[in-house]
């Protein structure tokens, strides 16, 4: 049996199954709740229950829910199951300055090898500890000496069970050569995040062009991925520049979004193709294939992400197109060095 859920403030509405935590019915439609342990011990996603009956597993309170505040009508929603139909009162998260950047621990669950020079770690919080983010935000590696490395999250919000990190090797790179070459399943690493405004604006109604070079799909990915989950109802055209074919490193994952989303397109785009490669598709700067395809910006909503020069590149011509300036997102990856060794 499910119950209807009313959030009073911003009049949103879900359903919530049976024995299913308000908030996690609230992420399953797309409605992002200020969360973090998701195991009643913070009290992060404390709100007030208007209207309706709540329970709580073994009927028990949360620990970080006071006998006090749950006679006012507070409730901690990671833990609240829904009796009835619900209206409560709730913050929602909508733009990047409603979510607290957190230092955290993390464990590396596992590392795959996603081609010659790109690694995909997949990391684990610790107990009910969750990173709250928005689709397209990146976190920072805390490492010795005050030293940081930004990353991207490749994951989308909903699917937060872990992190989902894309890490391109850097020729002498301190950080990426201890993951290529020392990094082991188990390994801790400490990390402070979320971070960044590049993230999906889902409140806007024009057509989306996402432009991604190298391992800048991996925000983009969090975005589409995030996108088809909440039934965004926005055509979306990806553009992802490399190389060479040996560099589209998940290249069967767009090409099947395109063939089960009506809605979604794929195009990418070599710009050094090898012999053996045998392209049939579009050569060139990835930059300049857009606006083959799409002359007249006005009206689109584009996000690009990856190396600063083709960042700097795409500003310049598409706003000769006709791209407003406010409708363009970006998230440049660059390299931070050492002064004595440079680094990823």
């Amino acid at each position: 049996m499910s119950h209807r859920v009313r959030i009073e403030n911003t009049h949103h509405e879900f359903t919530v199954e049976d024995d299913e935590p308000v908030l996690a019915a609230a992420l399953r439609h797309g409605l992002i709740l200020p969360y973090s342990c998701r195991g009643g011990t913070c009290g992060t996603c404390m709100g007030k229950v208007v209207e309706g009956e709540i329970a709580y597993p073994d009927g028990s309170r949360p620990p970080a829910l006071s006998e006090a505040e749950e006679a006012v009508g507070q409730a901690l929603f990671c833990q609240a199951r829904a009796v009835s139909d619900l209206a409560i009162e709730v913050r929602e998260v909508r733009s990047a300055e409603d979510i607290q950047p957190r230092k955290l621990p993390c464990r590396v669950e596992r590392v795959d090898e996603l081609a010659h020079d790109v690694r995909r770690l997949w990391l684990r919080t610790p107990g009910n500890e969750r990173l709250q983010f928005l689709p397209g935000q990146y976190l920072d590696f805390l490492l010795r000496g005050g030293r940081r490395r930004s990353f991207s999250l490749a994951n989308p919000p909903h699917d937060d069970e872990l992190l989902e990190l894309h890490v391109r090797h850097v020729p002498d790179g301190r950080f990426t050569g201890y993951v290529f070459d020392e990094l082991k399943e188990r390994a801790l690493l400490r990390f402070e995040g979320p971070f960044g405004s590049f993230f999906l604006r889902e409140d806007s109604t024009r057509p989306i062009l996402m432009i991604g070079g190298g391992t800048g799909f991996a925000p983009l990915k969090g975005m589409i991925e995030h996108a088809f989950h909440v039934g965004l109802n926005r055509p979306i055209h990806l553009y992802w520049g490399a190389r060479a074919r040996r560099d589209l490193y998940l290249d069967e994952l767009p090409r099947r979004w395109a063939a089960e989303h009506e809605g979604f397109r794929y195009t990418p785009v070599l710009s050094e193709p090898e012999p053996d490669d045998e392209w049939e598709g579009h050569i060139g700067l990835v930059h300049n294939i857009v606006l083959q395809d799409h002359p007249n910006l006005a009206g689109f909503e584009v996000y690009m992400s990856g190396p600063p020069g083709m960042i700097a590149a795409a500003q310049r011509d598409f706003e000769k197109h006709g791209l407003d300036p406010a409708n363009l997102y970006y998230d440049s990856f660059d390299y931070a060095v050492d002064p004595e060794e440079p680094e990823s």
